[in-house]
């Protein structure tokens, strides 16, 4: 899959890893921004069992 990714992109090698670079910091902030916030009350990180004592 990245080696298709890779032979699609434009330019010479430092170009392909600039777009690189910059496709990698825009998943990163899509997942940050979108999908953790929403999957979040889905997971079960936050009911906890813990007994006073």
């Amino acid at each position: 899959m990245y080696g298709w990714i890779w032979r699609h992109l434009p330019g010479n090698v430092w170009v392909r890893a600039l777009i690189s670079v910059f496709l990698v910091l825009a998943v990163v902030y899509a997942l940050f921004q979108y999908v953790f916030p929403w999957a979040e009350p889905l997971l079960p990180f936050n009911d906890v069992t813990v007994d006073n004592q």
